[in-house]
């Protein structure tokens, strides 16, 4: 997801609620007891502390005083329990975020355990956004980092104060170690003192670790999440059944854009286990006891008519073609420094070159679904969900609710890259307008299938590149140009007025206008075309396609230059030491040199996303005439590591996703129908072609930056320049076309 600045998503976010919310459209301050009783429900346990006033409307912010009440949580048994604002996916925020506050109480790791906090924006909300709870553009820990640390550290004072009062000795003696407070001849347990501890006042200052004393942070903790599971405890969306539940699919439209007009259910009423179909905004949804008579149900529906007046009708070689002709006029000026033609024009060589991106899928394992359910005087919706308020605001709209009317019970996801986080909520919003039809008479599961998923849209956006640069003859570069096409998700979007600006949207163009690269004479231009197809950030957003373009690109000028690839980047980084510190470390760990022999190469690249540099080498080999990925080596730079292992685990994620795009995946339309519809022809990266990964971590003093994203922009580029150096052929589109590989 695209970072957007707190101020600005402050006010889109005020906009959109009072736009959607039958209510007040203002998130209402939990009173002291019934933020006592909800904290409580998640486990009976005792909550420390508590200092918001009642009825005192604020979101949290960064400059707020520690916070212990809204994310600590110590029992009787001394276990302590960290409620986790953010939703994990397969990230791992739950042991990253619970490292945080076990250091800053000096908690035993075998005491932590983590929760999910409930749907609460005014304190729950993620300090990169403004007041709203959701998790996305790998902020989970960059701004949970100094909230959470607070609440540690303010946890630990209350528990000293409290041990202090008990035994009649200054708390300046008091030690913690492992979970136990000691002083001279006395020691306890947490669990001793909680409930002490809970009614002391929270401090309004606290002092946090100098990082050289940290003991957790920066080692390889067990994830708190694997037990579970492994052995199945943990609760998905699909594991909720709640009394009299049906379970709901829907038939979509088979072209983006096109809407119902009519359609028989008579057979479809027939089919043993099928209870209701009824017409919702989206289309047609069948309800049966399971989900196997509704899927048949949807199967059985007959003469379905769809009104394609305003349905997108256009095959994807017809959109890239019109594309490729907009590439070729000028386009918004989205980045200009000196004079690019002037540059180029006194190029000693100059390379001229295309770039396509089809549109992508998100494809997480567990296809989406929701159950939601008619509770009291609102609703209660179980889910992964990302976006709490966006869903909330969206289904009290819908419901003709208040917003605070709206529970959300966040559950693990099995996955998202984007997917889950959408300003339309779809899938909760087509969960919620099916309980409406049916008059909330029961609960309703929707659930998506996988070819739901492939063919149901929010993708990738396609793009096109057209990049044209040069270098002098000393083998410098003398100019740069790009035109990026393609379509925007903002626009149309209440984020629109607060990220598109002068007529380009940030999420096309990041990590081409941005470039770290020092280049003099450059510019890009920006072309953004309409769709109906529905489009999304997808995992690393922008930098999925601006990455691989920029890198080659860069890879291609090195070797115009007969330069080294990793000397060239060097000099073009004089002014960006984090970034040259990251290729120095790269280039150490790879043993950067000549190819290791015939058939073989080796490609790199260097990308910034998110706050977080990555380096990538990819070692390759031709073998039978196919390119095979022998070895992926990788340097980051993402600030403190956390957790060195989880950090790995999300880069090597990132490899085999990003291979995955650059080896197979791409979303086709033949006349406005989606091509693809499973696995067999949206193609993930099989376990067979996942190589080796090493993950290199910069040490860092600095507060942490991302790390689910920064993973996936530079494998593509890095395999591309790779199989240059293999083979002396370019491959530059997306995914690669390896059949017209000629070895």
């Amino acid at each position: 997801m695209h970072l957007i600045k707190p101020d600005h998503y402050r006010k889109m976010l005020a906009g959109q609620l009072a736009g959607q919310s039958a209510g007040s459209g203002e998130p209402v301050a939990p009173s002291r007891r019934g933020f006592l009783q909800g904290v409580a429900a998640i486990g009976g346990a005792l909550v420390i502390g508590l200092h918001l006033e009642t009825g005192k409307a604020f979101a949290a912010a960064a400059k707020d005083g520690p916070m212990p009440n809204a994310f600590v949580r110590i029992a009787p048994d001394s276990t302590v329990t960290v409620l986790i604002k953010h939703l994990d996916m397969g990230q791992g925020v739950t042991t990253g975020l619970a490292t945080i506050v076990a250091e800053e109480l000096d908690a035993d790791w075998s005491q932590m355990r983590a929760a999910f906090a409930p749907a609460d924006a005014l304190l729950y909300n993620n300090l990169a956004f403004g007041p709203v709870q959701g998790t996305g553009g790998s902020t989970s820990v960059a701004n949970s980092w100094e909230q959470l640390r607070k609440a540690g550290a303010a946890a630990r004072h209350m528990l000293v104060a409290a041990a202090a009062e008990k035994w009649g000795v200054p708390a300046s003696s008091i030690t913690i170690d492992k979970g136990r407070l000691a002083s001279g001849s006395h020691s306890g347990s947490f669990g001793e003192f909680a409930e002490a501890a809970a009614k002391l006042p929270v401090p309004t200052e606290v002092t946090l670790k100098d990082p050289k004393d940290f003991r957790l942070i920066g080692t390889r903790l067990p994830r708190l999440d694997s037990a579970d599971k492994t052995d199945g405890k943990a609760i998905y969306a699909l594991d909720i059944r709640r009394p009299g539940m049906l379970t709901a699919v829907l038939r979509r439209p088979d072209r983006f854009g096109a809407t119902l007009k009519s359609f028989d259910a008579t057979a479809a009423k027939k089919v043993p286990g099928v209870v209701e179909v009824v017409a919702v905004p989206n289309g047609i949804a069948v309800l049966a006891t399971n989900t196997w008579a509704a899927i048949q149900g949807r199967e059985a529906l007959a003469d379905i008519v769809w009104d394609e007046a305003n349905a997108e009708m256009r095959s994807t070689p017809e959109l890239m073609t019109a594309y490729k002709q907009l590439a070729t006029t000028p386009g918004t000026s989205a980045a200009k420094r000196g004079d690019a033609a002037k540059g180029l024009s006194g190029a000693a060589k100059v390379i001229e070159a295309e770039f396509e991106f089809p549109y992508l899928a998100h494809a997480p394992m567990e296809p989406l679904n929701c159950v939601i359910e008619k509770t009291g005087d609102g609703v209660t919706i179980w889910t992964g969900s990302q976006f709490q308020t966006i869903e909330q605001a969206v289904t009290a709209g819908i419901m003709g609710i208040k917003l605070e009317q709206v529970k959300i019970e966040t559950l693990w996801a099995g996955g998202s890259f984007g997917r889950r986080a959408n300003p339309p909520a779809d899938y909760v919003a087509e969960a919620a307008t099916i309980l409406k039809a049916i008059d909330g008479r029961a609960p309703v599961h929707l659930v998506w299938t996988r070819e739901d998923d492939i063919k149901g849209g929010y993708y990738r956006p396609m793009f096109y590149h057209k990049v044209r640069a040069g270098v002098t003859a000393d083998g410098k570069i003398a100019g740069w140009e790009q035109q990026i096409v393609g379509q925007s998700f903002i626009v149309g979007t209440p984020f629109e007025a607060f990220i598109v600006k002068n007529g380009v949207d940030g999420t096309s163009v990041e990590g081409a206008s941005d470039t770290n690269y020092d280049i003099g004479n450059f510019a890009v231009d920006l072309h953004t075309v309409p769709s109906k197809v529905p489009t999304l950030w997808w995992r690393s957003v922008g930098h999925t396609h601006t990455a691989q373009a920029v890198e080659v690109m860069i890879d291609e000028l090195a070797h115009a230059a007969g330069r080294d690839p990793v000397e060239f980047r060097m000099e073009l980084l004089k002014d960006k030491p984090r970034h040259a510190a990251v290729l120095k470390l790269l280039a150490e760990k790879a043993n950067w040199g000549p190819k290791a022999g015939q058939g073989k190469g080796r490609g790199l690249a260097l990308h910034e996303s998110f706050d977080t540099v990555v380096g990538s080498v990819i070692d390759v080999s031709v073998v039978d005439g196919q390119i095979k990925v022998d070895k992926v080596i990788c340097a980051v730079d993402c600030g403190i590591a956390i957790n060195p292992d989880v950090i790995a685990a999300q880069i090597e994620g990132g490899v085999g996703f990003g291979l995955g795009a650059a080896l197979h995946d791409e979303i086709t339309l033949d006349k406005g129908l989606v091509e693809q519809s499973n696995f067999d022809g949206f193609i993930p990266l099989r376990m067979s072609e996942m190589p080796k990964v090493e993950v290199h971590i910069l040490p860092s003093a600095n507060a942490p930056t991302g790390i689910g994203e920064p993973g996936v922009p530079g494998v593509a580029p890095a395999l591309s320049n790779a199989i240059f150096d293999a083979t002396g052929q370019r491959l530059r589109s997306l995914p690669f076309k390896l059949e017209d590989f000629k070895a």
